[in-house]
Order: C-alpha cells, then sequence, then structure tokens
C-alpha cells in the first residue's frame, strides 16, 4: 500500500490546498453559520411580530362581539321592553300606539360600528311585524341560527356562524313572559370584520374556529371554496409552517373560541433566502479571485521548475543543454544558474574522459570484428555448393527429379545463410526462402505436411532482418507438425496494417499447456535458458537489436490444437525497394 505524502504533490497543488483549507473553507464556514444564525433570529422576530399582530386582532374582534353583547345585555335587562314583548293587546291600534310610544327608536341609538343590524323574534300573537321586530314563526325556527342556538341553553349570549354571518342571539326571558319565547338576534357588520382581519398586521392566513373546531371565517381565499363549517384540522398546509394559537378563555359567550393563525416558513423567511445567493456569490468570488492570483504566482516558480526537470531529463540522454538565461535573483534563479554551471562540467568531463574511453573500446570492438571475418574467409563454402551440385546432377542423371529439387533447395538456404556481408532482405526474398524449407519439409513429411503463404503485393518489396520468420517456422514443422497424429497444416501470412508490417503463423500441430507457453515466453524475455528453441531465441534477440520497443511480438497456443505467433514490424515511413 503506498502511503500518502505531502512531497507527492506539486507546488502549485500545495498553494491551492492551502488556500482552500486555510481561507475558502473557513470562509464558507463563518457565512453559512452567520447565515443559519440570521434566519433564527428573523424567524424568532417574525414569530414574536405575528403573535402580537394576533393578539392585536383578537383583542379587536372582542371589542367588535362586546358590542353587541353590550346592546343585548341592554335589551335583555330592560323590564318596560320585555314586559311590552309579552303582553297581550286587545287590538292592533293598541299594539301600535305602544310600539311607537316605547318599542320603536327606544334602542336605534344604540347601534354601533361593529354592529349591522338587531332583529327580535316573538311568538306573541297579538304583535305585528313591524321595524326590528318579527314573528317567530316555523321559517325562522327552521333557520341554521335557531337550530344552532337550540344545542346552546346558556343564560348568556350565543355567538353564531351562518353562511359567512356571525350573530350574537339572546333569549330574552329575564323576566316571566307567560310562556311566550323572545329572542334577539344582532348580526355584526361583517365588512369591519374583512378590515380588521386584513389590516390585522398578521404575514398569513387567520381562521376564526368554533369550539367544535369548525372554521366560522377567515381570511384565506380557499374558504371560499368550502362550506362553512369545515373542520380546521382538515385543512391543508405547506409541510413548513409556522402556527398560533389564541383560545379565548374566562368569558362565557366566547369560551371555545379561538384564532388559528398559519404562516408559511419561506414566505415569512423570504428576505433571508434571497441572501443566499450573496453569500454563494461572495464565496465564488473568495475562491476565484484569490486562486487566479494564487495561479500567476506560482505560475513563476511552476514554468522554471519544469524547464529545468525537462532538461535534466535531457542530461541523462546525453543531451547537455544548458538553460537559457534569465534575470531572476530567487531560489529558482540560483538553481537555474548551478544547474549550467553542473552541465558545462558534466560536458567537459565526458569529453575529456568518457568519450576518449570509448573511442578505445570501439578500437578494440573493431580488431575482433576483423580477426573474426579472418578466421570466417578461412573456411571456404564453395567445397559445399559444388558437392550439392554435384550430387543434385547426379539425380538428374538418375532421373530423381523429386530428389534434385530438395538439394537444389538445401543449396539454396545454405547460400543464403552464410552471406555475412548482408542483415537484411526483402520480404520476398525471405519468403523464398522459407518455402526452399517448407519444400524439404514436405519431402521428408510427405502428404502429412500441408503449407500455405499468403503476403500482400504491396508488402513484398519491405526489408526485414535476414532469417527473422525462418526459425518459429521451422519451430511449427519440427516440434508442431511432426509430434500431430494427423495431418499438420501450417499458414504464414505478410500484410501491411497502416505503418506496420504484420506477419502471422499458424499451426495445428501438438501446442504447449499454458504452464510450457508461460516459460517460453519467459526464456525468449529474460534469457532464461531451458535448452531448446535456440533458433526462436536468436529470431526474438535480432528483433529487440534492430526495432527495439518498437515492435509487437505474441503468442498463444493451446495443447492439442496448435500455435498461433504475431509479429508487428513498424516501417519506419521507409519506402519499399524498386520505388
Amino acid at each position: 500500500m503506498i502511503r500518502w505524502k505531502w512531497n507527492y504533490m506539486k507546488l502549485r497543488d500545495k498553494l491551492l490546498l492551502m488556500y482552500v483549507l486555510s481561507v475558502f473553507i473557513p470562509i464558507v464556514v463563518t457565512n453559512v453559520v452567520f447565515y443559519q444564525v440570521t434566519t433564527a433570529n428573523i424567524r424568532s422576530q417574525k414569530t414574536r411580530d405575528a403573535g402580537m399582530a394576533l393578539n392585536n386582532l383578537k383583542n379587536e374582534l372582542r371589542v367588535t362581539i362586546d358590542q353587541g353583547v353590550g346592546l343585548s345585555y341592554s335589551l335583555y335587562a330592560d323590564p318596560v321592553f320585555n314586559d311590552t314583548l309579552s303582553r297581550s293587546f286587545e287590538s292592533n291600534s293598541e299594539y301600535i300606539r305602544a310600539y311607537n310610544s316605547y318599542l320603536k327608536g327606544e334602542f336605534s341609538g344604540q347601534l354601533s360600528q361593529g354592529i349591522r343590524w338587531y332583529q327580535v323574534y316573538t311568538d306573541n300573537p297579538t304583535i305585528l311585524s313591524s321595524g326590528y321586530i318579527e314573528h317567530l314563526n316555523e321559517a325562522v325556527r327552521n333557520s341554521s341560527w335557531y337550530k344552532q342556538l337550540q344545542d346552546n341553553v346558556v343564560p348568556y349570549p350565543t355567538l353564531i356562524a351562518t353562511d359567512q354571518m356571525l350573530s350574537l342571539v339572546q333569549r330574552l326571558n329575564n323576566l316571566n313572559t307567560g310562556g311566550i319565547e323572545q329572542l334577539l338576534k344582532i348580526d355584526f357588520n361583517m365588512d369591519l370584520l374583512h378590515e380588521q382581519f386584513r389590516n390585522s398586521g398578521f404575514d398569513g392566513k387567520v381562521y376564526l374556529v368554533d369550539p367544535g373546531g369548525h372554521i366560522r371565517f377567515s381570511n384565506d381565499s380557499r374558504t371560499e371554496n368550502v362550506s362553512v363549517g369545515q373542520l380546521y384540522r382538515e385543512m391543508e398546509f405547506p409541510n413548513k409552517t409556522i402556527r398560533f394559537d389564541r383560545v379565548y378563555s374566562g368569558i362565557n359567550y366566547l369560551e371555545g373560541w379561538s384564532l388559528q393563525g398559519v404562516m408559511d416558513e419561506e414566505i415569512v423567511l423570504q428576505e433571508v433566502r434571497k441572501s443566499r445567493s450573496f453569500v454563494v456569490w461572495l464565496a465564488c468570488i473568495n475562491f476565484v479571485l484569490p486562486s487566479i492570483i494564487i495561479a500567476a504566482m506560482s505560475r513563476s516558480i511552476h514554468v522554471r521548475l519544469v524547464r529545468i526537470l525537462k532538461h535534466m531529463k535531457k542530461v541523462k540522454t546525453q543531451n547537455f543543454q544548458t538553460i537559457p538565461p534569465e534575470d531572476a535573483r530567487d531560489e529558482i534563479g540560483q538553481l537555474t544558474t548551478e544547474f549550467n554551471r553542473m552541465t558545462e562540467t558534466i560536458r567537459n568531463l565526458i569529453d575529456e574522459v568518457y568519450l576518449a574511453d570509448i573511442q578505445k573500446k570501439d578500437l578494440e570492438l573493431k580488431q575482433q570484428q576483423a580477426q573474426l571475418h579472418a578466421l570466417h574467409s578461412q573456411i571456404n563454402p564453395h567445397f559445399l555448393f559444388n558437392t550439392l551440385e554435384s550430387v543434385r546432377m547426379r539425380s538428374l542423371i538418375k532421373g530423381e527429379k523429386e530428389t534434385a529439387k530438395i538439394v537444389h533447395h538445401m543449396a539454396k538456404m545454405f547460400r543464403k545463410s552464410i552471406s555475412w556481408n548482408q542483415h537484411d532482405v526483402t520480404v520476398k526474398e525471405e519468403l523464398e526462402l522459407i518455402d526452399s524449407f517448407l519444400q524439404i519439409q514436405k519431402y521428408r513429411f510427405g502428404e502429412k505436411l500441408q503449407y500455405y503463404i499468403e503476403a500482400d503485393p504491396a508488402a513484398l518489396k519491405y526489408r526485414i532482418p535476414k532469417m527473422v520468420i525462418l526459425p518459429f517456422v521451422e519451430n511449427a514443422s519440427i516440434h508442431g507438425i511432426e509430434s500431430t497424429p494427423g495431418e499438420g497444416i501450417i499458414r504464414l501470412f505478410v500484410q501491411l496494417e497502416g505503418q506496420n508490417l504484420h506477419i502471422g503463423l499458424e499451426d495445428n500441430g501438438i501446442g504447449m499447456s499454458e504452464a510450457r507457453l508461460k516459460e517460453l515466453v519467459g526464456y525468449l524475455e529474460q534469457n532464461m535458458d531451458i535448452g531448446e528453441h535456440v533458433g526462436m531465441k536468436n529470431a526474438y534477440s535480432r528483433l529487440k537489436l534492430c526495432y527495439k520497443d518498437r515492435f509487437s511480438f505474441s503468442i498463444q497456443s493451446e495443447e492439442d490444437k496448435g500455435t498461433c505467433i504475431q509479429i508487428w514490424l513498424p516501417l519506419d515511413g521507409d519506402e519499399p525497394e524498386g520505388e
């Protein structure tokens, strides 16, 4: 496992990381904390303001209702008024005189701004319907407000809501009415209530809820789409809401009634949310601007260090080029000066000592090559050619044409293999040599061996190292085909693929196991000596000497199924021979 270290990072990355950890992140965290604290404070302040606005609305609503309560108690406690309503009149004229003298305008001056109208209902048959006095007939008894009154048998006024109307109903039974039912119904000014709800200062929805939990009045436009009496708990609100509950208590005629306030937290904090973009922009400015400054300052360091590094790599390839001088007095400038001085010193040492040693060794190598050529020249192979030619001519005279053909192929291969002054051949010449070898092998194996050679005509004139394909063909015929019980097939193809020469060799011989294949590859690449495949090793080594790492070689084999060898040689842009 590789351990991470600070020294693994580039200098530019270190400067940027130092800024991010030491400046950028603390600034962002500070802004976020400040934003959260500000949001919490504003939310708390908005909540307090909303609570105060709801309390004021609660008090204003009570004042309005108290106006109706005052009128109700005035009529309820007036003995003359109640006695007149319950009295049995002898004639209509008698009632009219009583109405004009007392009932007609006795309480008309008590109407206040919060009261729209009041109505007195009685089932006294001797009273005529006139002004604010009506008969308590069946239509009235079937009305919604009358039915709600029957559910509240209390001596004090009852607050009733019907059809977007708030009313206060009082039984006028303070005195003995002789069985006559008398009611006072006071209707409040709904326009005034709407105005009070609108001007309450509460930034949200307010609902007037009766003791049963039903909505009776609200400033929420959605309540216009539902009937009066909708349960408050069935209303749907956004997930993030702030709720307020102001319950009337200790007041008999308002006992159980409440004001329910609902505020959308997103709307409450809308102004605060706008500051988030400011925080983001501020963070971006805090990051981008210093990053540009750090990048500009680090560039003078990074570029010069990279330039020194490139020249140091050139020194590794014996290119002792000095760095152009610059007007710099910092540590990197001093390092550049010392590097140039060191490069000049090394180059002088190499010129004086190393090159002289190389020239000496090169001279010794040439002397050894001269000795080797002298030894080669002592061997005169012409007698072998003459001998093979004699055998071929004798075979022709005796009519053994096949033997003569094989001897001719042997002489041709021998002549090619001992040509010391020729290191590379054309693809065509190499394939002719391979064809001669396979003809000899076919003479040996007979019909057991079948071979096919296919070559791209455009590839025949390119030059390759001599005898780099033949050892692999030899290995395929000797080690692959010889031991196979059936017919052996060898296929060789050469073709151009872009800037590469692709050579493929396949056989259906005995193949190799995975362990044997791995051993062979190790032998070819790592100089592991296993005593076999000397020809393949020789060809592979010459390919590495000629092409170094620019050629590709792969070998695949499966036991009892055969072997496939693929070689890709670079053309290096050379024109084929003859063009």
